[in-house]
């Protein structure tokens, strides 16, 4: 089963930003897509079994604060 979880991330502002954010997010276990929406400030993220804890682990890691919607 496919879960998809949205990420508000009120740090995006470029394209920078979301590539910083793919490359953290998309090696996660489980994860198939990361959506990242530079004008509405939301990260979705698609896949099986993800874990939101290590999506905001890994949002921190590349720089910004994330909080799950």
């Amino acid at each position: 089963m496919t879960d998809r979880q949205i990420f508000s991330v009120p740090g995006i502002s470029c394209e920078h930003c979301e590539r910083a954010i793919k490359e953290e997010v998309t090696p996660l276990g489980g994860v198939r897509s990361v959506d990242v929406d530079i004008e509405g400030k939301v990260v979705a993220v698609a896949g099986d079994s993800l874990d939101t804890t290590a999506i905001l682990a890994a949002i921190a890691e590349a720089g910004y604060e994330a909080t799950a919607l």
